[in-house]
């Protein structure tokens, strides 16, 4: 029997909306393309730090024409950009008795860079290079400074304080992840929050010298 037009239209109309829910074959290619050329960029910069890293060995480790990176980044500074855009996290500490505020930041820092190659790789380039050194500085300056903000008695302090934090916590991922001296990669977790906590929580808190 011949479907009728009410069940010729209720499946036309089916078939549109299925297929306008699911992305196209062409956008998942774009996906996976954009994430095998952010994942080779970092690992490339990371190896090779911000200036020998070149757009022909990212696409190359990326296994796509370098023409490709150009049309979804424009050039070296963005891609750059894009695969070390980075998310702290950082926790609320407004909540949280003032006193445990050391504590906190430093476990949660910890817990990022063992989580998050990205990181060690921006501090990579960070530390040899302009490019990455300004990127370092506006995670500072975004995500970082709010935070000492709501802990920090005196708000004329709050970027020292933050900036005198930042050496503590950049200072053991430097140790710890890039360089691996090998007493800072042989602490615990917990041996290094016993250590560092204290000096972030007087950085912080602690009445102006």
């Amino acid at each position: 029997m011949p479907h009728s037009t009410s069940d010729s239209t209720s499946d036309s109309t089916s078939a549109i909306s299925t297929s306008a829910t699911r992305p196209s074959v062409p956008a998942r290619r774009s996906d996976a393309t954009r994430a095998a050329i952010l994942d080779a960029a970092r690992e490339r910069f990371a190896a090779d730090g911000y200036e020998r890293a070149t757009i022909r060995s990212i696409a190359r480790d990326a296994g796509i024409d370098p023409s490709m990176v150009m049309r979804y980044y424009g050039s070296k500074e963005g891609l750059f950009a894009a695969a070390v855009a980075v998310d702290l996290k950082l926790p609320d500490l407004g909540p949280l008795p003032r006193e445990e505020a050391g504590s906190a930041l430093v476990t949660h820092f910890l817990a990022m860079w063992e989580e998050n190659e990205v990181l060690t790789a921006l501090l990579r380039v960070g530390a040899t290079n302009q490019a990455g050194a300004e990127r370092m500085q506006g995670i500072f300056q975004e995500q970082l400074l709010p935070v000492a903000r709501q802990v920090c008695p005196d708000p004329e302090q709050v970027p020292v304080r933050a900036a005198l934090t930042a050496t503590q916590l950049l200072g053991m991922a430097l140790t710890r992840y890039v360089l691996r001296l090998p007493p800072a990669v042989a602490l615990s977790r917990q041996e290094i929050v016993a250590w560092l906590a204290p000096t972030v929580q007087r950085y912080l808190t602690a009445p102006n010298p």
